[in-house]
């Protein structure tokens, strides 16, 4: 989470606060969403069930459930969709690129033709 750099157009360094993060169960975790609060960045995070099911037996000492605003959590479907696009070409599914410089190449190459 610490890599996160946000491209802007201008001048200056890169960003590192995102406008808002949208995640799905698997970055529900109590460090990931810890982090994002002390760095104020807004998160759209489903809780997981055994999550939820541990908070309710905890009872009062289990805290409130985090919020989730299920429109904003929509929006994912997009990046999903792309995704599922990208994965389309073999390469790039199967990972036949070991390192990090040919795999960007890749991806960049396959969202140009997607494009196109």
């Amino acid at each position: 989470m610490s890599e996160i750099h946000v491209p802007h157009t201008g001048p200056g360094r890169p960003r590192t606060t995102p406008d808002h993060v949208i995640a799905d169960k698997g970055y529900s975790s109590r460090k990931i969403r810890t982090y994002l609060r002390r760095r104020g960045i807004p998160h759209t995070i489903p809780e997981r069930r055994d999550q939820a099911a541990g908070r309710r037996r905890r009872g009062p000492a289990g805290g409130r459930p985090p919020g989730f605003d299920r429109a904003v959590y929509r929006l994912r479907n997009v990046v999903e969709r792309c995704f599922n696009r990208l994965k389309q070409w073999r390469g790039l599914a199967t990972r036949y690129d070991k390192t990090r410089e040919s795999l960007q190449a890749a991806v960049i190459i396959a969202s140009i033709l997607l494009w196109i």
